[in-house]
């Protein structure tokens, strides 16, 4: 993603925190049964390197719905210490704060961070399936319109998440996707279901919104295979934790 001084944008791994199995280390998640302080103990940690305090994070409550959220200065500290101040229904952020983190938890969803240079907004999404079809990506792309970015300026990072060899759906989840994309996102596997690349699904997505393709980055990073450096909901079958992505402007 293209940079500019004071813009601050990352990925977090499951190394370097304090967390217990099977939460070990960097567990980032407040809602999945890990010791609250061990997980208060590691984005305090991040926050330090960051030079953005945890009192100026905020997160949404991600109910794999597509509600997207402008934050404003009020918004500071909503969900960074507890999941119950969490901006409720929401799974997208937008803003253009200075001092204000953007955070979103992921462990085999799509991680979708948003920058303009021009109008200086920042988004992050977090798009799971559900999320995905309901078009989170796009309505993001018009949130960030109507606050006056042009799709054309609008550069977009895909992080890490569950690649297609790994992430097998049925004709539920198959049905839910607009036909038109059926044959570039789903492979069949016999016995009604598929792999889905849910990082293209979303690709397709905002170039429909207006986004220029050469101005997507999509990584290659895998949270299933990848175990070293993730957790992975549905490898670890529930028991894991979350890492943090996160999109904000330092000062």
């Amino acid at each position: 993603m293209e940079m500019e001084p004071n813009l601050t944008v990352g990925f977090t791994t499951r190394h370097g925190g304090v967390s217990k199995q099977p939460f070990h280390t960097n567990n980032m998640g407040l809602h999945v049964f890990d010791d609250v302080e061990d997980v208060l103990v590691n984005r305090k940690r991040l926050a330090t390197t960051l030079h953005i305090p945890l009192d100026n994070w905020v997160s949404g409550e991600q109910v794999h719905h597509s509600e997207v959220h402008i934050v404003d200065s009020q918004d500071a500290g909503r969900g960074a210490i507890t999941v119950e101040s969490s901006l409720i229904g929401i799974d997208g952020l937008i803003s253009n704060q200075k001092g204000i983190l953007c955070t979103a938890f992921f462990a085999d969803c799509v991680p979708l961070f948003f920058f303009d240079p021009v109008t200086k907004y920042v988004g992050i999404a977090h798009a799971g399936w559900k999320g995905t079809v309901a078009r989170i990506a796009e309505k993001t792309i018009l949130k960030f319109i109507q606050l006056g970015s042009a799709p054309k300026d609008i550069r977009v990072a895909i992080g890490p998440s569950i690649s297609t060899e790994n992430y097998e759906v049925d004709n539920y989840v198959k049905n839910r996707i607009p036909q038109e994309f059926h044959d570039v996102v789903l492979i069949e596997t016999g016995h009604d279901h598929y792999l889905l690349d849910l990082k293209q699904l979303n690709v397709e997505i905002l170039v429909q919104a207006g986004v220029f393709r050469s101005n997507i980055d999509v990584t290659s990073y895998c949270t299933y295979r990848d175990e070293n450096l993730f957790f992975s909901h549905r490898r670890d079958q529930g028991k894991t934790g979350r890492m943090l992505g996160y999109i904000g402007f330092t000062g």
